[in-house]
């Protein structure tokens, strides 16, 4: 299976809607283009995965960084390509339904094993369709960001979690 490239995800939202993300979110955030470029590639990458394996992600929590939802938001609010790209482009062919929840209420939650078997179910998969995950990419995703900083694991041996039966 071919792994799913930055080039194929801006055909999937269209040139000109990128190029305006990554300026609307530049000017707003004052982050280097490069790094507001990369924060679109990994919401886009997030909507991809949530459209390609509905049957495994949809309605889970998935901890993204505030900025990568304000980018779905900006997203959203461009109602006729955000239903497009849902609709006609992406792999499920469904409106990705948003509703926005703070990490610090979902972990609350009582079942924790519940939480963290969620937050990793994904990984995988992200793998699968992306590759390993990149340097790059760490500041857009809470989970893999921790278990590389505050648990030490090597990206690589995140990318082996793919190997894992899910």
């Amino acid at each position: 299976m071919a792994q799913v490239t930055k080039a194929d995800l801006i055909e999937l939202v269209g040139p000109q809607l990128w190029t305006e993300m990554v300026g609307y979110f530049t000017r707003k955030t004052e982050h280097p283009a490069e790094f507001v470029d990369r924060m679109v590639l990994e919401t886009v990458r997030y909507l991809y995965l949530v459209s390609a394996h509905q049957d495994r992600l949809s309605g889970l929590f998935l901890p993204v960084e505030q900025e990568n939802d304000e980018v779905w938001h900006y997203l959203i609010l461009q109602t006729r390509e955000y239903r497009q790209l849902c609709e006609e482009r992406l792999p499920g062919r469904y409106f990705i339904n948003h509703r926005s929840i703070a990490y610090e209420t979902y972990q609350s939650e009582p079942d924790r094993r519940q939480m963290i078997e969620e937050a990793l179910r994904w990984i995988p998969l992200y793998c699968q369709e992306f590759g390993p995950f990149e340097a790059a990419a760490l500041p857009h995703w809470t989970m893999v960001r921790f278990l590389h900083e505050e648990l030490g694991m090597s990206l690589e041996k995140i990318a082996g979690m793919a190997a894992q039966p899910a």
